[in-house]
């Protein structure tokens, strides 16, 4: 996940609404991102949120998924153990392009 800053004058100037959500186009987002400032990434996702307040709680959970063999899959792998949630999958050596049916 990147979380780009954004400040309340980007926001007001492009006439959106805090705290909401709305569909965009490649177009807009490529505005957006370009008027925003450096991102931070960090993992996320409904299912590892969900694991990661769980955890925090005390609960024991884990993880079931694959994540890619790069930085971003070494990034949320570490990250879900550092809270810890078990998380044993290898990652994916080779990445799979999708294909179109």
């Amino acid at each position: 996940m990147s979380l780009p800053a954004a400040d309340d004058a980007l926001i007001e100037a492009d006439g959106l609404t805090k705290g909401s959500m709305r569909l965009i186009d490649a177009e807009e987002a490529g505005r957006l991102y370009a008027a925003m400032g450096p991102a931070i990434e960090m993992s996320g996702g409904s299912a590892a949120n969900t694991l990661a307040g769980m955890a925090a709680l005390g609960r024991r959970c884990a993880f079931i998924g694959q994540v890619a063999d790069d930085q971003l899959g070494s990034v949320f792998t570490h990250d879900l153990r550092a809270l810890g949630v078990a998380y044993e999958t290898p990652a994916l050596k080779k990445a799979r392009r999708p294909r179109a049916a």
